[in-house]
Parts: C-alpha cells; sequence; structure tokens
C-alpha cells in the first residue's frame, strides 16, 4: 500500500531532466509535451491512471516521456466503448466511411515527416524508414478508400427454380491490433484502414516501448473522426504490459485479434482466442533467407541482401537472416557485402546520412550477445562485425549500437538452433549449395515461412522456385530482396509464422463476416438436392 502510494506521489512530479534539444524538437512538433507524464488510454477521452511507462531513446537512453497506462477498469471502459463505437459505425455507409478513411489519409500526410522523426526517435530506425513506415500507413488509406466502395460479396448460381444465393459481407465488430515495437506505425494502420473501411470499431495496444507514437498517431485520427461526428472509441488507444494485451485477447468484446509479434507470444494468444471462438490473425517469426544463383546479377543482389540484412539494424519481420550462395559466386558475393558492411557506421538514426541505427532496448543487445556467443562456440566463422560498438561520442555512447555480423556456421543443418531460430539482430548466417534443389530444402526447413528471395537470370530456376516445389514462405521474391514489401499485396507468412494476412489483396475479407443468404422469388419452398419431405399422395 505504501509503495502503491509512492507511486502515486511521484506520478505527480514533473520530470526533472531536461531533454536533448533533438528530442524536445521532434516532440514539440506533434504535440507531445513530456513536463509531466502523458495519458495513455483514448476511447473519446482521454484518461489513463495506471502504472507509468517510461519511453527511453534507444540512441542516447535518455528518457523521452512517461506514460500512464490503462487500469483495468479503464480497460473495460475502453472495450465497451469500442463495441458502441461499432454499433454507430457499421451503418455509416461504406463511401462514407472511405470518405473519413480519406481524411485521415491527408492528416497523416501533413504529419509525415514529423511522424517519421517520431518514429526514428522513439523506436531507433533510420529517419528515411521513419517516414517511409508513414508513408505505408498513407498508402494503405489511399487503397482502403477505393476498397470501401469495392468490398462485394457474389451471387452464386442456385439449382432451384427463382432461387439465387448471395455471399454478403458485414462488419465484423471490435478489431483489436496489438503491435509490435519495430513498425510502431504501419502495422496499426494496416489494419485500421481494413477495419474502418470495412464498418468495425479498432482498438490498439501498442507495444509498450513505443507509447509515444500510438499517442501522436490516435490524436491525428482522433481528430478526424471528432470533425465527422465518429465516436472517439472507433479508433480506440489502451497503452499497456503484459497484462492490459492479456485483458484485450481474452475480452469477449473484441471479435479479432490482430496480433503482431514472437512465435511463443502469438501462439498463447492463439490459443486464447480460439479458446472463446475469436478470430486470430498472427503476424509472428520470420526466418528469411536469400538464394544467389551462379547467374545472379550481383551489382543488384549485394546492395539488395546488405540492406535486407542490415536494414533497421536487422529488426523487420522481413530482415534477411539466411544467406545461401551458389558456390560459383561465394568468394565474389562476400568480398562485395563484406566491404559495405564495414563502410556502414553507427549514427544518429534523425542524421539523414546514417545507415545504421541503434537495436531498440537493452535487451535486445542481449539476444545478439547470445547468438553471436553461439555461433562462436559452434566453431562459426565470424567473417566481420560480432560486437558492440564502443567508444561512441556523445550522445551515442549511450545508445544500444552493435556491429552487423556475417558469419560462416560450419555446416547447414536447419534443425539447429543457429539456422532454425530467429535473431532479431544484425546477424546473418551464411550456407553454400551447388543445386537449387538444395536452396530451396534449405529455404523450407526451418519452423518459419515469412520472406524469401533468389537472385538469377534463369527463367527454369524462377519456375522451381515460385512452384509447387519451391519456397513455402508467404512472400517470395525474385531478384528483389526479403525486407520492403509494397502494401498492394498480401502480407503475411505461413507455418509457425501464423498464417495471417494484412494490408493488401484479399487481407480484408478477414475484417467482416460473411453470410450466405439463399433467396426464394418463386412461388414454391423446393428442398435442395431433389429431397422431398412431404405426407401427400
Amino acid at each position: 500500500m505504501n509503495s502503491r502510494r509512492l507511486l502515486t506521489t511521484l506520478q505527480r512530479v514533473p520530470l526533472s531532466r531536461g531533454l536533448s534539444s533533438r528530442a524536445s524538437t521532434v516532440l514539440s512538433a506533434l504535440d507531445l509535451h513530456s513536463e509531466r507524464e502523458l495519458s495513455g488510454v483514448y476511447d473519446g477521452e482521454w484518461s489513463g491512471s495506471g502504472e507509468v511507462l517510461e519511453s527511453v531513446c534507444p540512441t542516447t537512453g535518455e528518457v523521452l516521456a512517461r506514460v500512464h497506462t490503462a487500469t483495468p477498469s479503464e480497460l473495460e471502459r475502453a472495450l465497451e466503448r469500442s463495441r458502441e463505437a461499432y454499433q454507430v459505425l457499421r451503418s455509416v455507409p461504406a463511401p462514407k466511411r472511405g470518405e473519413i478513411l480519406r481524411q485521415i489519409r491527408e492528416a497523416l500526410a501533413a504529419k509525415r515527416d514529423a511522424l517519421g522523426a517520431l518514429i526514428s526517435l522513439e523506436m531507433g530506425k533510420i529517419r528515411t524508414e521513419g517516414v517511409g513506415e508513414v508513408q505505408e500507413f498513407v498508402d494503405i488509406a489511399d487503397y482502403a478508400v477505393g476498397l470501401s466502395r469495392m468490398m462485394n460479396g457474389r451471387v452464386v448460381a442456385s439449382e432451384r427454380p427463382g432461387h439465387s444465393i448471395l455471399e454478403v459481407p458485414n462488419p465484423l465488430g471490435v478489431v483489436a491490433v496489438l503491435s509490435a515495437f519495430n513498425f510502431p506505425v504501419a502495422v496499426y494502420g494496416w489494419n485500421l484502414a481494413l477495419s474502418l473501411a470495412a464498418g468495425n470499431a479498432t482498438l490498439w495496444k501498442p507495444a509498450p516501448s513505443t507509447p509515444l507514437c500510438s499517442i501522436a498517431v490516435t490524436k491525428i485520427v482522433s481528430g478526424v473522426l471528432e470533425r465527422n461526428g465518429v465516436p472517439g472509441a472507433a479508433a480506440s488507444l489502451v497503452v499497456g504490459g503484459k497484462d492490459v494485451g492479456e485483458g484485450v485477447v481474452a475480452s469477449k468484446h473484441v471479435d479479432l485479434v490482430s496480433f503482431t509479434g514472437s512465435e511463443a507470444v502469438g501462439r498463447e494468444v492463439g490459443k486464447v482466442v480460439q479458446s472463446r471462438f475469436g478470430k486470430v490473425l498472427l503476424e509472428l517469426g520470420g526466418n528469411n533467407a536469400a538464394v544467389v544463383m551462379g547467374d545472379a546479377d550481383l551489382d543488384m543482389a549485394v546492395p539488395s541482401v546488405f540492406f535486407g540484412a542490415v536494414g533497421t539494424a536487422g529488426q523487420r519481420c522481413t530482415s534477411t537472416r539466411r544467406l545461401y550462395l551458389h558456390s560459383s559466386v561465394v568468394q565474389a558475393f562476400l568480398s562485395r557485402l563484406e566491404s559495405l558492411y564495414q563502410s556502414v557506421r553507427p549514427g544518429d538514426p534523425l542524421d539523414s546520412a546514417t545507415l545504421l541505427g541503434p537495436l531498440h532496448t537493452k535487451a535486445a543487445m542481449g539476444v545478439y550477445h547470445s547468438a553471436v556467443e553461439r555461433l562462436q562456440k559452434s566453431g562459426a566463422e565470424i567473417l566481420t562485425g560480432g560486437a558492440p560498438y564502443r567508444d561512441l561520442a556523445a550522445p551515442l555512447d549511450g545508445g544500444n549500437f552493435v556491429m552487423p555480423t556475417i558469419a560462416i556456421p560450419q555446416e547447414v543443418d536447419v534443425k539447429d538452433p543457429i539456422w532454425a531460430t530467429e535473431t532479431f539482430a544484425p546477424v546473418l548466417n551464411v550456407g553454400v549449395f551447388d543445386e537449387i534443389e538444395q536452396a530451396i530444402e534449405w529455404n523450407n526447413g526451418v519452423p518459419q515461412g515469412l520472406s524469401s528471395s533468389l537472385w538469377t537470370r534463369d527463367i527454369r530456376n524462377v519456375g522451381k522456385w515460385i512452384g509447387p516445389a519451391g519456397s513455402d514462405a508467404g512472400i517470395v521474391n525474385v531478384n528483389v530482396g526479403t525486407s520492403g514489401a509494397e502494401i498492394g499485396a498480401a502480407f503475411g507468412g505461413n507455418k509457425s509464422t501464423g498464417w495471417g494476412r494484412e494490408s493488401g489483396g484479399d487481407a480484408w475479407k478477414q475484417y467482416v463476416r460473411w453470410s450466405a443468404c439463399t433467396l426464394n422469388f418463386s412461388d414454391s419452398a423446393p428442398l435442395a438436392q431433389g429431397v422431398q419431405f412431404s405426407n401427400s399422395s
């Protein structure tokens, strides 16, 4: 009880330290004032009286802000208000919902650079990637505007005279989005855009380490909803830790849970949602491979693998983690790739010249260290990297910077944790093959199945790669890297990646409930399949 009083007292005390000018400039551009704690709950009004989370800058280690999380009662209220908002939104004509999305798109585009800078500040990805992530939200909002007039069912021919069968999509209810730290804006955008176009309310539970991104985005979205007379709870926000996430996942108020995160947590989320017969959309681990054939254009392949493995400091779900090289190009490819690795320097992700930002947390540095240690103990050759950066000048000396690493294990054994485990850090393992069939077997041999990439100029290799005996991933690229998907196609993976699909393509069909409606406009009521059920002679 005394500790609770102490926490409450501390929460009333203004932050005693001053923010760096780099941080205060970014936060003030989005009206995020960190002198006192921020509210982390929005359900039509801002609140939050739970425990306080600290948002820590991964580049410098400074505390950016403190955010009040949701209490159990605040979470329950947000869930109830989301359900009420859905009951309003489902009756709004779909094209009108599309018009609201168009306005959200415009509001986001107006703040694109400021939001991109916030992503760089709080998550740690470089400036161009942060801005690109906001652009992804803008793009999917564009997509959903058009989709709002095209969420069509279909007419099915009936075997009975004077009958027609309709397959009809209707709004689903409440969609809960549990997003990860590495894409603190875009993943929510994928879900919100499709969910709103479909007529659902959306409740967002962001990663606890990126609350500022979620607050800034929610302020923008809620302003558009308010101007259109739509309840703010149509896009609710609940910041919190594990307890808040568990409460969202278990709630019967939630019809669909979209979860992005680790395989271990995703497995538990799937069990809980299935136990209450809810719908679940899982975007989990990616242990992605690039396969380089002997005829590959190395001028294209080398920089693409470099970005895939080093971009976002190896913290994308689609980051390249395995590299399989044809024996004829090993030396040429690795010499060029190693040169690129050695040319990269850590820096402030807000600086447009920086290519390598920090890992997101100190815990992520531990994951990196463990992976390198495991490789070293196995006898793998560390071609470059393998250690944290030391003696960096202030303020980077407080950041989570590690050297991108290329390792050549002694053998390729896809059952070995070295190959089978996703390491969420810039560690790239290299194997050598002679035949494409061997490379495909290695590509498919791990539990995950998100993204894959083949580099070749031989159409026969392309046919094998994308065919029934080819890559079993959800994303199967040719002469395109594993990382950097567009919004037009459905995004997601197979196997332990979770089988979920978000963004474009047919992903919208998961955000509606489907009904088969048989209409009889004849003067009789025959049964299907010619069944006769009558006692008349």
